[in-house]
């Protein structure tokens, strides 16, 4: 789960992590009276969108008056921002950040991951923060600074000062940085994030060490662990299907291929996905309903592919176990009626009660086709949906 850099600067307070003064505004006029409370000049006004590159794309202008805030309050709320993370559809700005300007004197790149090859806490560091850190990591990737952390040990002192001495850091602020990379890391690992990153994290000519933008996502399978967090969810900025898909419990992702397809676990759905491409088509959502589906969770799945404009066809794969493949077929053909499929539907089941699932569906009188295996079930539905 993603949140606003507003949302993450609050975390950011909580923890003691040093972020500029602000707040958030959903007008012009709620803009200026933030403006007020800040008491000086420069602010900035952001907009707020789940996407980076939010600045290039004309979303992050720095204001000397009131009436400038109202101007740029003005024109950023409700412009569609395109940006290199939004694509070329762009995402509307809904609501802004307005905080003060700080004396920037250094910016710098910090960041957390969980990085699986070593099942540490990988900390990502670089002199050359701001705007063009992907170059940076492209071009002159000798430039980042990478520091694992043993989650089983956590952070030390040491680690700290390999980063500081990385970043060729002047005395003055080591002690202050360690002491944000320390809250940082805690942070992370307390509330399941999978990602923490500040770009730029600034060093002011005051020298003071300030988290100048924040981003943070987090493990979607540990929210019930953060009710707090997950108050910080918003709707707006998510796919409308993938909301939607939320509502019934069902793990679904939505893709730019034609075949729509249902399966029962994950790793059948991958492979299923690597089937559609190897026929020669591209899948359009990853769908996974569950080893215990239900008929009402099948006909949910339904409607949330066959709602997507772009599928000409439908796969079903389903491995019969907890979810017996008779079940699984009376929900298919009850689902179809309902919703309507006007989409051809290739289903493949394999397990328990498999004979008896084909011949309700071979007797269904639907349009749909049997596939015997993965193999012949993709090159059927990729044939469907090309001619």
């Amino acid at each position: 789960m993603k949140v606003h850099e507003f949302q993450a600067k609050q975390i950011f307070r909580s923890y003691k992590i040093p972020v500029p003064d602000g707040d958030v505004a959903f007008d012009h006029q709620n803009a200026t009276q933030i403006a007020k409370g800040i008491g000086k000049f420069p602010v900035v006004v952001k907009a707020q969108i789940h996407a980076g590159g939010r600045g290039k794309g004309g979303g992050v202008k720095l204001a000397h008056s009131l009436d400038e805030v109202s101007q740029h309050a003005s024109s950023i709320i409700g412009m569609n921002l395109v940006t290199h993370q939004t694509g070329p559809e762009g995402k509307q700005v809904k609501k802004i950040l307005v905080e003060s300007g700080v004396n920037i004197e250094k910016e710098l790149y910090l960041s957390l991951i969980p990085d699986r090859e070593t099942a540490c806490i990988l900390v990502i560091a670089s002199e050359a923060g701001g705007m063009d850190i992907e170059e940076v990591a492209a071009q002159t990737p000798e430039k980042i600074i990478k520091v694992f952390i043993n989650p089983l040990s956590g952070i030390s002192p040491h680690h700290c000062r390999q980063v500081a001495f990385g970043l060729n850091l002047p005395a003055s602020v080591i002690k202050e940085f360690s002491q944000i990379l320390t809250r940082l890391y805690h942070l992370f690992v307390e509330n399941d994030c999978s990602l923490v990153e500040i770009n730029p994290l600034v060093i002011t000519k005051e020298s003071r060490v300030i988290a100048l933008d924040a981003k943070m996502d987090f493990d979607d399978n540990a929210m019930f662990r953060h009710k707090d967090i997950l108050e910080f969810r918003d709707l707006d900025e998510e796919d409308p299907l993938d909301v939607e898909a939320s509502k019934y419990n069902l793990n679904y992702i939505n893709l730019d291929g034609t075949i729509g397809n249902m399966v029962n676990g994950a790793g059948l759905a991958m492979a299923v996905m690597d089937t559609i491409k190897l026929a020669g088509a591209e899948p359009a959502n990853f769908l996974d309903v569950g080893g215990g589906a239900t008929a009402e969770m099948v006909e949910n799945g339904f409607k949330i592919i066959l709602s997507d404009d772009k599928v000409k066809a439908i796969l079903i794969n389903i491995f019969g176990g907890i979810l017996r493949c008779d079940i699984l077929a009376n929900g298919v053909v009850e689902a179809a009626r309902k919703t309507k499929i006007k989409v051809p539907l290739v289903v493949r089941m394999e397990g328990t009660n498999v004979e008896e699932g084909r011949k309700i569906l071979a007797e269904s009188g639907l349009k749909l086709f049997t596939a015997v295996d993965m193999k012949d079930a993709g090159e059927k539905v990729a044939n469907i949906a090309v001619s």
